[in-house]
């Protein structure tokens, strides 16, 4: 595709928009700009390929499909069946997997179906079978009462939000910490790394229905040879999270026991983040788990999002190539880059480094809360997000931590030496930022102050390997 095609598709994209609501219009402008100039270091997010984002944009946007191909509440939808087949297909090539299911609009909406999924297979379809019931509609109100009890009385195993899990992974405010009997491992105290001996022990004593592995902010790889082993042992369905890592497992760059499709009963995952695809989410699954999570609808979701499935589509086409397998690998090596160049400038980060392609800093040798040295970050054009690091003082809300991510600068071809220089500047950041009070004249987790000069300084310097690779490269809107 030309640079002048899609700069003319965009430009009377935007020009059709205008005509109807053109502050939309505007501000889908200046997120181009504003993307464009800052160094976006956010481990979810990335760019997506005008391919993909151009898929989006189209009339499938119109279509109600709920069901599944060939088996719809709706007629009329050959041409999702279409849509939905070959992101299914492109799935299963990519990842090896048995069965995929492109349904969900994101990744809770993934692991809410595949927790609901697994009751459905290890609780529903037993209990219904022990009480001689083939339709569900013959159950009295007693016996629902009694399914009801037995769904909702399971035990799920995640990591723990401060040691790096996700919300989803049994977090008590988070539906998945309500909707389960749930409890949390965590990490060694003194590395940071995952004890699975200890993980082990826990899984004996709790005995968990569903042991949850992945994560959203640990900066290391994981096992799931020994993830499979400990859920084995107690009887557990193994659920692998790999929402942002993915990118890693498409790209080949987490191979043998480090991929987690081989040795999951179920897998769940997002489009975007190091996968590079429009924002939605899906899940691999055996065979034995199939049944069950096509029942996504009506089970959790309603109508999927055909437009949003055919950019998984072309997403998963993209990432079947050997491009996106070099890609995969400079998002890890710039990873390391990244990690060194905060290690060798004095700073902290959990568990000493990385070798996926999230760096988790710990701002507190800084005197800062994660809130602030993120705020003062954005000031000065790096964007972040703060995170809890293990044991975090500050809580889940303020924070010690920074979590910084390279897939989408490494998109846009920023290779070791650029990263370098991003830890470099980073760290002149927060060493030029102090903990500021509040009106009364109290310590503040929130405030802060940025010293003279420094952000135009910094965004000056980053503005300048940011010409160097260019978004979107040949994209002209005005």
């Amino acid at each position: 595709m030309t640079d002048s095609l899609i700069s003319s598709a965009y430009s009377q994209a935007l020009e059709v928009i205008a005509s109807v609501e053109p502050r939309i219009a505007e501000a889908t402008r200046q997120e181009l700009a504003d993307q464009r100039a800052s160094l976006k270091l956010i481990a979810s997010e990335n760019y997506a390929s005008p391919a993909v984002l151009m898929t989006m944009g189209t009339w499938f946007s119109d279509k109600y499909a709920e069901g599944t191909v060939g088996h719809r509440f709706y007629a009329g939808c050959q041409n999702v069946d279409t849509v939905e087949s070959l992101a299914a297909e492109h799935a299963r090539e990519l990842f090896g997997a048995e069965y995929a299911y492109v349904q969900p609009h994101s990744g809770i909406d993934a692991n809410l179906t595949a927790y609901w999924s697994i009751l459905a297979h290890r609780v529903e379809g037993p209990w219904l079978t022990d009480a001689g019931v083939k339709n569900m509609n013959d159950l009295s109100e007693a016996d629902w009462e009694k399914l009801r009890g037995a769904l909702g009385n399971q035990r799920l195993l995640g990591m723990s939000l401060d040691a790096g899990g996700h919300l989803t992974h049994g977090f008590r405010p988070n539906i998945s910490g309500k909707m389960f009997h749930q409890n949390q491992y965590g990490t060694d105290p003194e590395t940071g790394l995952l004890d699975y001996d200890a993980l082990l022990r826990k899984a004996r004593e709790f005995k968990p229905l569903i042991l949850v592995a992945g994560y959203s902010a640990y900066p290391r790889r994981v096992n799931f040879a020994k993830m499979r082993e400990i859920a084995d042992e107690v009887g557990a369905t193994l659920m692998v999270d790999m929402a942002h890592f993915a990118g890693l497992v498409a790209g080949k760059v987490f191979t043998g026991e480090e991929d987690p499709v081989p040795y999951a009963h179920v897998v769940t995952s997002t489009s975007h983040k190091s996968l590079r695809g429009p924002r939605g989410g899906f899940i691999l699954a055996t065979e034995e788990y199939a049944p069950s999570v096509d029942r996504g609808c009506p089970m959790v979701l309603g109508g999927p999002l055909s437009h949003v499935m055919a950019a998984k589509a072309v997403a998963f086409a993209e990432a079947r190539t050997p491009e996106f397998q070099g890609y995969a690998q400079k998002v890890a090596d710039n990873a390391q880059s990244l990690a060194e160049g905060f290690l060798t400038r004095g700073a902290k980060l959990v568990t000493g480094g990385t070798d996926n392609h999230i760096v988790l800093l710990d701002v507190s040798s800084f005197g800062l809360t994660g809130r602030q040295a993120e705020s003062a970050l954005l000031d000065a054009g790096v964007v972040t997000n703060r995170n809890s690091v293990p044991s975090d003082p500050n809580g889940a809300w303020y924070t010690s931590g920074i979590r910084f991510g390279t897939p989408a600068l490494t998109t846009r071809g920023f290779g070791r030496e650029e990263f370098d220089t991003v830890a470099e500047l980073v760290v002149d950041v927060l060493s030029n930022t102090e903990a500021g009070t509040n009106k009364a004249g109290a310590p503040s987790k929130a405030t802060y102050v940025l010293g003279d000069g420094v952000a135009d300084r910094i965004t000056k310097q980053s503005a300048e390997m940011l010409d160097k690779h260019p978004l979107y490269p040949g994209l002209n809107l005005s």
